[in-house]
């Protein structure tokens, strides 16, 4: 009896590639390496460097924008499943990936303009919600200057019966977190986030991913706010629903602030 050689069902690697983009019929391939273990046990030899080979639909390659040039510079996230049912001359790689669903990973320079963009306008919404703040103070100011003339005559009692209303309806403007989960703080663009090296290499339980994205088309939201630095913008915490938010395409997500001490 021969034994089978199995692989793990999922894998993930992230970087550029590192030879020119192969076209087929179907599907387009493209090496890629990644670091190996810094160390290993005493007797074996180290791996300094794995290469892979992965395989991509066309229609799913030419959704990301990407072309045979930007394929060797843009960063990208690769999320599929090994193989070994692929020729030698079709996979010069040490394991063959066949790719479930590729991502392009944003550029910092593109990042710091988009900030500083996002900085603008967050000023100039607090200028407004100042503006908002004093206007209401006015309104209170004023208010109890009318109740002494109340007492003396009925035809000014109306008036002082109208600026609580208006106070009640002033405070449904201030409230801006419409249709988010419970502890939202904020709601920024998603491209502002930033995710470190050690999210993208990890892999998040798919069923449990898929759990969230059903209850996301079923609500309109997320099920909890991501955890990002307010600062850097940089994801502390809910890299499920990080992907779970560029799976849907989000433009925009809640978060809780993590400040740094």
């Amino acid at each position: 009896m021969q034994e089978e050689i199995t692989l793990p069902h999922k894998i993930t690697l992230t970087g550029s590639a590192t030879g020119p983009l192969r076209e087929y019929d179907r599907y387009v391939a493209f090496d890629m390496r990644e670091k190996g273990s810094p160390s290993a046990p005493k007797g074996l030899k180290k791996s300094t460097f794995i290469s892979y080979t992965v395989f991509v639909a066309k229609k799913a390659f030419n959704k990301t924008g990407l072309t045979k040039k930007s394929i060797m510079h843009e960063k990208v996230l690769i999320q599929g499943e090994p193989t070994l049912d692929i020729p030698i001359d079709e996979c010069p790689g040490e394991i063959g990936v066949i790719c479930f669903q590729i991502t392009v990973l944003p550029n910092k320079n593109d990042k710091e303009a988009n900030d500083s963009k996002e900085k603008k306008e967050a000023k100039q919404e607090v200028s407004k919600d100042q503006q908002e703040v004093a206007a209401t103070k006015q309104e209170e100011k004023q208010a109890p200057v009318s109740q002494p003339v109340a007492t003396e005559t009925k035809t000014i009692q109306p008036e002082a019966k109208e600026a609580p209303v208006k106070e009640k309806k002033a405070a449904p403007q201030k409230k801006q977190l419409p249709n988010q989960p419970k502890g939202t703080q904020d709601v920024v663009n998603f491209d502002e986030i930033t995710v470190p090296e050690a999210f993208l290499k990890t892999r998040p339980n798919p069923v449990k991913t898929e759990q969230v994205i059903e209850f996301v088309k079923r609500t309109g939201h997320l099920d909890k706010p991501l955890t990002i630095d307010k600062s850097s913008k940089v994801l502390k915490d809910g890299y499920r629903r990080y992907i779970v938010a560029k799976t849907v395409k989000m433009d925009k997500v809640p978060v809780i602030y993590e400040y740094q001490k």
